[in-house]
């Protein structure tokens, strides 16, 4: 009998792990502009982020950040992210004034695997405040195309060079 329900207990665990997805690797991150006026879950917003595992839409959790500089002061806004109902699919609404310059710093970050293998974007905002321009910074690592880890630092010394490149424009 013992050897019987440890045969049941083993194939129900296989079960379970075979059911179970693995979620090896890591995530991905896209942005999508401009956001469906035709949808009401993103009629409004300024941009929707979409959260991937390889190719499936996921819904890890999403965080951010609007890193700006006012008048010369540093801003940092902490962001929130409004789900759609689309699987791995986050509508943003602008939550930053309309001067200053803004780099928005949005990542996915699994629940398990923390921020060592998070995939970060990094949205440029113009003087007008439109997107000028979006990057994953990533790195190889083999045969694979890798996100790579963006610090604050990074961001604001960006942030720093594109003030000064536009005081000079003026």
């Amino acid at each position: 009998m013992s050897h019987r329900f440890r045969t049941l207990s083993l194939a129900a665990a296989f079960t379970v792990l075979a059911a179970t997805p693995v979620l090896a690797g890591p995530p991905w991150i896209s942005i999508e502009l401009p956001a469906n006026p035709f949808d009401a879950a993103t009629r409004g917003a300024f941009l929707v982020v979409h959260a991937f595992h390889h190719g499936t839409a996921v819904s890890f959790p999403i965080e951010g950040t609007a890193e700006g500089l006012v008048d010369g002061e540093r801003r940092s806004i902490k962001l929130e992210f409004t789900r759609t109902g689309r699987e791995g699919a986050y509508a943003l609404r602008q939550q930053w004034p309309s001067e200053g310059t803004w780099t928005l710093v949005i990542r996915v970050i699994p629940g398990d695997h923390g921020d060592s293998s998070s995939a970060t974007a990094v949205v440029d905002l113009g003087a007008d405040g439109e997107v000028v321009s979006v990057r994953v910074p990533t790195h190889r690592q083999g045969e694979w195309t890798i996100p790579s880890s963006v610090s604050l630092a990074d961001i604001d010394a960006a942030l720093r060079t594109r003030v000064g490149a536009l005081a000079r424009k003026s």
